[in-house]
């Protein structure tokens, strides 16, 4: 496939959007208003006790308050785990000495193009958190048999939560 034109029709602090046509050449085409992301970073924090911190913020598009884990979006120039150790600062004070990449995926590639990159923090030091004048964020450690509840029940509903917190799953062989 080719872009055969796009131009911006929306920009703001967060993102922007673009109208996209593009042809395969042989008469198939796609013509999309894509929404633009600079890419953002999440974090998957686990302590020596196999727990994960979760955040709990309002979420406006959501209209309600979610547990996820920590994340945002990454700052002009800023590598992905950069934006990550940043992140886990900001909104939770914590720093960890062990960084390691899970994954990077588009969450919703049919109209929006944000990449998310996800890392496990371990071996984990306590500070003060950061977070933005837009923020209200409060912090909780969760057991593995309290986040499957919270999947089970529906109380989790945050896909980027879902997605580390099963990766991490897989991963510690459990």
């Amino acid at each position: 496939m080719k872009i055969v034109s796009s131009r911006e029709a929306y920009r703001c602090g967060l993102f922007w959007v673009t109208e996209e046509e593009a042809t395969d050449g042989k008469g198939f085409d796609i013509q999309r208003s894509v929404v633009r992301h600079a890419g953002s970073a999440v974090v998957l924090a686990a302590d020596e006790k196999k727990r994960i911190l979760l955040v709990r913020q309002y979420r406006l598009p959501a209209g309600a308050y979610l547990w996820e884990l920590p994340a945002g979006k990454l700052d002009p120039g800023e590598s992905p785990l950069r934006a990550a150790k940043r992140e886990l600062r900001e909104e939770t004070g914590l720093r960890a000495k062990t960084w390691r990449k899970l994954i990077s995926y588009y969450a919703s590639p049919g109209f929006v193009a944000e990449k998310m990159n996800l890392f496990l923090a371990t071996d984990l030091t306590e500070g003060q958190a950061q977070p933005m004048d837009d923020e209200r964020i409060e912090t909780r450690w969760f057991t593995r048999r309290e986040i499957d509840e919270m999947i089970d029940t529906g109380k989790l509903i945050d896909g980027k939560t879902a997605i580390g917190y099963l990766l991490w799953r897989r991963m510690s062989g459990r």
